[in-house]
């Protein structure tokens, strides 16, 4: 079968089980199982395609019709210019926390120390230690399989021959030693009602308690802030991404945890997307 054939075939089958983006996901999940780009399709769309990947390209169009996510199926996503390893354990990462990751490297200097609350695959912790020079982090999560993930994800990224991060099981800040100049955090924040909304790719397969808020969605932010100031230096700052319209209640959570020039930044889109602020000891 030629590429273009095999091509035109994923994109009939994902059109039919109205998959919003069937021509860009058929591309993808072609060019990931023969190695090939874009540039393939337009220039070789005559070459063959061998039986065996004929055969997996087949499977996974099957998956993908089933909405399981393009990225579950193979195995990775971009995000801050560098690929991770995603699976069902964690939160498929989205540009929209690249703004997050974006406005704490505004405030991390050479030698500093993070936190990640809610490390999922560990791509904000990663990200901020990549593009950042002698700073060290924790990543903390509950999941012990989202843990797995974000340690092959340090492994696959790493710089330093001795690694300037650890990951550690914790319900919060259960098990969390030291103090730490920066804390972030892109929480659960999704309120139990609205989750049976959400759409199918992210309702069925993303894990739902990296999801839940619990009923207003704003549970976690309650915890964090008045928990995070107990492991923050004297002028650090607290970080979070937060739902669209949860701007007003979580500037509201931390002032009233004492945090100062508590900040509210919008992702391209113009939404409210990160709020932030900074605490004295």
């Amino acid at each position: 079968m030629r590429y273009k054939e095999i091509y035109d075939y994923g994109v009939r089958e994902l059109t039919e089980a109205g998959i919003t983006e069937a021509a860009l996901d058929a591309r993808l999940l072609l060019e990931h199982i023969c190695h090939t780009d874009r540039n393939d399709l337009l220039v070789h769309g005559e070459r063959e395609v061998e039986e065996a990947e004929r055969s997996l390209y087949v499977q996974d169009i099957a998956r993908r019709k089933s909405h399981v996510p393009l990225q579950y199926i193979t195995g990775e996503q971009d995000f801050m210019g560098l690929t991770f390893e995603v699976n069902r354990y964690v939160l498929i990462p989205r540009q929209d926390t690249e703004i997050l990751v974006e406005e704490a490297m505004r405030y991390l200097h050479d030698g500093m120390d993070v936190l990640d609350m809610c490390t999922g695959s560990g791509c904000i912790l990663l990200s901020l230690l990549h593009y950042s020079n002698g700073c060290r982090g924790v990543g903390v999560d509950i999941s012990k399989e989202a843990l797995a993930v974000a340690e092959r994800n340090g492994i696959r990224l790493q710089k330093e021959e001795t690694p300037p991060y650890c990951f550690l099981q914790s319900d919060l800040f259960e098990k969390v030693e030291g103090c730490f100049d920066i804390i972030v955090s892109n929480p659960p924040y999704i309120p139990s009602g609205v989750i049976p909304e959400l759409m199918e790719e992210v309702r069925e397969h993303e894990p739902l308690a990296a999801l839940d808020g619990k009923e207003d969605g704003l549970f976690f932010y309650r915890m964090i802030s008045a928990q995070a100031g107990g492991y923050l230096r004297g002028g650090g700052y607290l970080f979070f991404e937060i739902g669209c319209e949860q701007a007003e209640a979580v500037k509201d959570i931390m002032e009233k945890e004492g945090y100062r020039d508590v900040t509210t930044v919008r992702d391209f889109a113009g939404l409210d997307r990160v709020v932030y602020g900074w605490k004295q000891r």
